[in-house]
C-alpha cells in the first residue's frame, strides 16, 4: 500500500486515502451530478462541451474514447458523430457514476460499450482510438502525468486528445469567483444534492489544478504536439487540445 502524500482539495493526504474520498465525493454525487451542472454553471457546461465536440473531428467511422465520461454527456454526442460504423467507449472509475452514465444511454436507446477503468491504467490497446476526451476529470486523478501518457499510449498516431477542465480565471473575475466557489457553491450542494462537503471539494480541487500554461507543458512531456487551448467564460475553463506524433 502506498503512503505517498497528495492533495484531496486543499488537505494533504495519503494517495490511498484519496482513492477512497474521491470515489466517495462521486458516489455521493452521482444521482444529482447533471441537475447540480446545470444550476452551478447556469447551463453554461453544455456549451463549453459542445465547443469540445466541435474541435474534436469525430466523424462517421472513428474510434473515440471518453475518459471519466460519467453521466455520458460526451458520449451521446460522439455517438450521433460516430455513427454506427464508428466506436464509443464510456469510461469511468467511479460505479455510481458510470450506472447514471449507463442508464442515461439505455434511455437515449443508444447501446455503446462501457467499461469501469482507472484513467491511468486504460485497458485499452496502444494506437486504437482516433480521439480520447476527458471532461472534469482529470483535476480528480491523482498521477495527471500518468493518465495523460495513457491517453498517448492509447490514441493512434494523428489523433487528439480533448482535455475540458475547469482553469485559472482571469484576474478580475477572481474575487466574484472565490466567493461564488467557497460560499454560493457549497450552499447550492447542500440544497440540491444535500452534500456541502462533496462541492466545497469540488471548488478546492480546482484551484489546485494546474492553470492553463502549465497543463500545456504537461502535455507535451507527455508526447503531444501541436498543444493549444481555449479559455471560456474568462478563463474558468480551458479546453486543451493535442495530437498524438
Amino acid at each position: 500500500m502506498s503512503d505517498k502524500q497528495t492533495h484531496f482539495g486543499f488537505q494533504t493526504i495519503s494517495e490511498n486515502e484519496k482513492r477512497h474520498k474521491v470515489a466517495a465525493v462521486f458516489s455521493s454525487v452521482a444521482r444529482r451530478y447533471d441537475i447540480m451542472n446545470d444550476v452551478m454553471s447556469f447551463g453554461l457546461h453544455r456549451l463549453w462541451k459542445a465547443f469540445a465536440i466541435r474541435l474534436s473531428g469525430v466523424h462517421e467511422g472513428s474510434r473515440v474514447l471518453d475518459v471519466a465520461g460519467g453521466t455520458a454527456d460526451l458520449s451521446l454526442a460522439f455517438a450521433k458523430r460516430a455513427g454506427p460504423s464508428g466506436q464509443v467507449w464510456l469510461t469511468d472509475i467511479n460505479h455510481a457514476m458510470l450506472s447514471v452514465g449507463r442508464d442515461r444511454l439505455i434511455d437515449h436507446g443508444i447501446a455503446l460499450p462501457v467499461a469501469q477503468c482507472d484513467g491511468e491504467k486504460l485497458p485499452f490497446p496502444a494506437d486504437y482510438f482516433d480521439c480520447v476526451t476527458v471532461a472534469f476529470g482529470l483535476r480528480n486523478m491523482t498521477h495527471k502525468d500518468a493518465a495523460l501518457a495513457e491517453m498517448a499510449r492509447v490514441l493512434r498516431p494523428g489523433g487528439r486528445l480533448l482535455v475540458l477542465e475547469f482553469s485559472k480565471v482571469c484576474k478580475p473575475l477572481a474575487p466574484a469567483y472565490d466567493f461564488y466557489s467557497f460560499k454560493a457553491l457549497p450552499w447550492m450542494g447542500e440544497k440540491i444534492a444535500n452534500d456541502a462537503e462533496s462541492y466545497r471539494y469540488l471548488a478546492e480541487s480546482i484551484r489546485m489544478h494546474p492553470p492553463q500554461e502549465e497543463l500545456k507543458s504537461m502535455m507535451e512531456q507527455a508526447g503531444f504536439a501541436r498543444v493549444d487551448y481555449h479559455n471560456m467564460t474568462g478563463g474558468v475553463v480551458a479546453l486543451h487540445r493535442g495530437f498524438k506524433l
